[in-house]
């Protein structure tokens, strides 16, 4: 199958894939009682999935191409941006979302002390659609990153093994 055939993009896949379906055991092992198995279709948590694709993209083109590559260069570069964005951009968005919906939580509390204040304006609660991590913290970046060149290293000797690269 020609999918097979590129290596790279089979790394980014496998690594988002991997990182995402380890969410939920590392929620587990932190003992997050909110845990459930929905975190593996969420953003944000640990490890960054975000990190982890871009990374193995990184790792399967240098593998392929060599460190001198443009091809590198431009995935090194988009690799950057993307972790600095779910570090930077990102995580102050998810940061907001937690400010706005404690923000609805006190307006509720306040609406049933003074009733007549919010009489017209219902108050809805926002928590389902506010998400809680949007974005990421360094750690869960790192180990997104450690994970992403872990998966490259693997994915190369699957396909050395089976004779494909």
């Amino acid at each position: 199958m020609i999918l097979f055939n590129n290596f790279p993009l089979i790394c980014s896949l496998t690594a988002i894939f991997f990182t995402q379906a380890l969410k939920f055991p590392i929620a587990l092992l932190m003992k997050d009682k909110k845990t459930s198995v929905s975190i593996i279709t969420t953003t944000g948590g640990m490890p960054s999935s975000h990190s982890a694709g871009v990374t193995a993209l990184i790792t399967a083109l240098i593998l392929e191409y060599g460190y001198s590559s443009g091809y590198v260069a431009i995935a090194t570069t988009f690799g950057v941006i993307v972790m600095f964005d779910s570090m930077g951009v990102r995580r102050q968005s998810g940061e907001q979302g937690i400010v706005l919906v404690q923000m609805i939580r006190e307006l509720r509390n306040l609406s049933q002390h003074q009733p007549d204040a919010y009489a017209n304006e219902p108050i809805q609660d926002k928590k389902m659609i506010l998400k809680k991590y949007l974005g990421h913290k360094p750690l869960e970046v790192f180990v997104g990153l450690l994970t992403g060149i872990v998966v490259a290293f693997v994915v190369n000797l699957i396909y050395v093994r089976l004779g494909i690269l």
